[in-house]
């Protein structure tokens, strides 16, 4: 017996470069090891993801990672991703918060900075620091693109929406979570987000996949028509893959 109705074709993201991610294995909270990588990178691959920036923390006392810790651990890991024959490109970076330990790193010029010399930037998340300013314009001296990790996610922004005015003005790209607008963090994060999208400051979208419940809670959520108004909304208008090289 022949059915009448079709089966609706997965939706998939409007990109295949995933610029925010934790699937390098054992630098932070991400993926514990190989095959958890393998896991988060096989979800994604699903959503129509095949180029991946790895993006692991630095913090200060949490993940003081270095050029060599994150250089170390990314050989490691190629070594084991050759072997696994999936169509799959990555390249190497870091997520910085903007802090003591980072700010060091900028002055030493030891960073790692993602194609195109962008740098994924992450603010704290108690307050906005009081020099940032002066920390986003040293970046900018130094011929980085600084791009703002998830900053619908600071709940400061919620009451001060012409901070997001001020510093996309200045140069600085916005990456906003996919999770954010599923409602993973809470109604803030998600409101932020949607007035990002109103006013047009959403230049790239980020997994910031640590675990499997993230690749689920993505993976339903592109399914939905509120993604479809959202992905509708962006068309033409992420720079995902612009930066690969």
């Amino acid at each position: 017996m022949f059915s009448f109705f079709k089966k609706r074709e997965k939706i998939k993201l409007p990109y295949t470069t995933d610029i925010h991610s934790h699937m390098l294995p054992g630098v932070d909270h991400g993926a514990a090891n190989a095959d958890h990588a393998l896991e988060l990178i096989k979800a994604q691959m699903e959503m129509g993801i095949n180029r991946f920036i790895l993006t692991p923390h630095i913090t200060k006392s949490t993940f003081e990672n270095t050029p060599e810790t994150i250089n170390a651990a990314f050989g490691s890991f190629m070594s084991v991703a050759n072997g696994w024959g999936i169509d799959v490109d990555f390249r190497v970076s870091a997520e910085y918060r903007i802090d003591e330990f980072s700010i060091a790193q900028f002055e030493e010029d030891r960073i790692l900075p993602m194609p195109k010399a962008h740098i994924l930037l992450e603010n704290a998340y108690q307050q906005e620091r009081l020099d940032l300013e002066r920390i986003l314009f040293d970046i900018q001296l130094k011929n980085l693109t600084p791009i703002m990790a998830h900053p619908e996610r600071f709940s400061y922004y919620a009451a001060r929406k012409d901070r997001y005015i001020q510093l996309h003005g200045a140069g600085v790209l916005f990456q906003v979570n996919l999770l954010s607008f599923a409602g993973y963090f809470g109604k803030t994060a998600r409101h932020n987000a949607e007035w990002l999208l109103e006013h047009n400051f959403i230049d790239f979208l980020g997994s910031d996949i640590h675990h499997m419940e993230h690749a689920g809670v993505i993976s339903e959520y592109i399914q939905s028509k509120d993604f479809r108004k959202i992905a509708s909304r962006l068309e033409g208008r992420l720079l995902n893959d612009s930066l690969w090289d």
